[in-house]
């Protein structure tokens, strides 16, 4: 088993994304991170560069399909929050698997097509609390736990695990839960067959 500071990492950069980069970063791992909005890599850029621990994240503007061409691949790659954004949910999956290293891992989280997102993610955290920006997720887009699995098994990952992620707002904190309704995350490896 490797060492995380042996490690290459890369998260595609959304909203989760910068909570988890940095810290991996602090530990040791070498890591990229990808947006294809300019703006964000400068805005992530700047605040990882106040750190000198973090300072040697390797952030670009670029996406999963560019790193693809490139021939580039990691141990662990990520797309927390990314996948129901993206305009072609299988041929992002298929980018993910071709970015993984022999014995690679996939994490992916999303959020479900359920009544409960619909009102929690969208309708709450976009309309009533302001959290989001309106219309930051378009329902028809959210992808359900199960249509997950199945583009994972067409892009030649096999699901280890799911779980569900609650935010609890008194404390700004998330756990993991085995409530799937709303957010949730996976953890993926690449099929041997």
């Amino acid at each position: 088993m490797q060492t995380i500071d042996a490690m290459l990492f890369v998260i595609i950069l959304m909203r989760f994304s910068l909570k988890c980069i940095q810290p991996l970063a602090r530990m040791g791992a070498q890591v990229t991170g990808i947006d294809a909005v300019e703006k964000n890599i400068i805005v992530a850029s700047l605040h990882a560069a106040k750190d000198p621990l973090t300072s040697s994240i390797n952030y670009s503007c670029s996406t999963a399909e560019q790193l693809v061409q490139e021939q580039q691949r990691f141990d662990v790659v990520t797309a927390l929050e990314v996948i129901e954004h993206v305009a072609d949910p299988k041929e992002f999956c298929s980018s993910l698997t071709s970015l993984l290293k022999p014995d690679g891992v996939v994490v992916i989280s999303t959020i479900n097509r359920s009544i409960s997102a619909y009102g929690l993610a969208i309708v709450a955290a976009e309309y009533i609390l302001g959290w989001l920006p309106k219309g930051t997720h378009d329902w028809f887009k959210l992808i359900t736990p199960e249509e997950l699995a199945l583009l994972a098994d067409h892009s030649s990952l096999k699901v280890q695990e799911m779980a569900g992620m609650v935010y609890n707002p008194l404390v700004g904190t998330w756990s993991l839960s085995d409530d799937l309704n709303v957010n949730y995350i996976t953890w993926m490896t690449k099929s041997s067959t």
